[in-house]
């Protein structure tokens, strides 16, 4: 590739909550140094500078659109993007979520790489119409093999090359650097200090099955350490109902509902295990983040959760009251030494497989982008 003139890559993302303004992030550092100007566009969200210095971009811009405003034929979006794409020479795009993706096809003629962070988006009929219309100039990524092989499932005609995996990943460096130390994470967090503390950082919603992590610690509770605690952060329409399953199994002292927790990986240091319940988590970045901290894992064997967790964590079959507990209570005994051993084995897989580098790095083999590189 001929580094010395330069070319242009849209990127353009539904929004930047939660976790999707780390994935502006993480697909504008793809280009670092490779000659290509990376623009990233929000489509909803209000213009702000803070969340446009994340993006890791040359240049960002806000649609600012709400949701509301882009239901429906989305014509609205389809016009501005259609301006922003003709003033300048963008080479292709990249485009997060179907409603983006959506929009870049119909507004634009460039080639689109449609990144899918969720399972079942072509599982509509409409929709697989869609992507089969504009299969020429469409080629899609899940973050995970899970997610890739449910969208080969609902596209069966589509050569598997053009349906891809490109994982999550993240600045091991700078993750580990904005995490507290254990004491401090515990004290800021109002936890037990001494106790044997279970870490769950996610949504209070069916999805992530915190009730069979209250059972589950429920289980294991006669056999764990003295003043052990369950400390779930996050906030979502089932709370009341899992503080009142927690009262109902008789451990609701024993169990802390921290609430909604601004970048929560600050504190992951202050949990002696991380546990994953989630119904088919499509990724999981909070395995990334508990990895980079060196606290055990514990997750469903099911979804992308599987891929993290395997050979480095304890993996439990989903909604297994029985299983957990046991996995919860083996990962009470370790020593200091095994603890040590197992952060190592860990940071080993990060960095191999879920770091920006070795993303970095796959992202340039992967058929769609040395087709639309080629020659370039």
């Amino acid at each position: 590739m001929n580094r010395s003139t330069e070319r242009h890559v849209l990127q353009f993302c539904h929004g930047y909550d939660g976790p999707f303004l780390d994935c502006a992030r993480q697909y504008a550092s793809l280009f670092a140094g490779s000659g290509y100007k990376v623009t990233t566009v929000f489509l909803t969200g209000a213009a702000d500078p803070e969340i446009a210095a994340g993006c890791a971009s040359d240049e960002v811009l806000f649609m600012e659109f709400s949701s509301k405003a882009i239901r429906g034929l989305k014509l609205g979006a389809i016009g501005k993007l259609r301006k922003i794409a003709a003033s300048r020479a963008f080479s292709f795009c990249i485009a997060h979520r179907f409603k983006p993706i959506y929009i870049a096809l119909l507004a634009t003629g460039l080639p689109v790489i449609g990144v899918h962070h969720a399972f079942g988006d072509y599982q509509r009929g409409s929709r697989k119409l869609f992507a089969n219309l504009f299969r020429k100039r469409l080629s899609l990524l899940g973050v995970s093999d899970a997610v890739r092989d449910d969208m080969r499932r609902c596209l069966p005609k589509w050569p598997t090359g053009r349906i891809s995996t490109l994982y999550n990943r993240i600045d091991i460096g700078a993750v580990q650097a904005s995490q507290l130390p254990g004491t401090q994470a515990r004290e800021a967090l109002g936890l037990s200090l001494e106790g044997f503390i279970v870490g769950n950082v996610g949504r209070l919603h069916p999805d992530k099955d915190q009730a069979t992590l209250i059972r589950g610690f429920a289980k294991a509770l006669p056999d764990l350490p003295v003043d052990s605690q369950l400390v779930i952060l996050g906030k979502g329409r089932l709370e009341q109902d899992l503080k009142a399953l927690a009262q109902t199994l008789g451990i609701a002292a024993q169990v802390k509902f921290v609430g909604q927790v601004a970048d929560a990986r600050r504190y992951f240091r202050a949990f002696d295990v991380f546990a994953l319940t989630s119904d088919h988590e499509p990724f999981g970045m909070v395995l990334l983040e508990a990895m980079a901290a060196g606290v055990p894992l514990l997750a469903t064997a099911c979804g992308g959760a599987k891929e993290v967790v395997e050979s480095v964590g304890v993996l439990f079959p989903l909604g297994d009251v029985e299983a957990l507990a046991q996995g919860i209570k083996h990962l009470s005994t370790l020593t200091d030494e095994q603890r040590h051993a197992c952060a190592d084995l860990m940071l080993t897989r990060l960095q191999e497989r879920f770091s920006d580098q070795a993303v970095h790095d796959r992202f340039w083999q992967l058929p769609q982008v040395t087709d639309l590189t080629a020659g370039a």
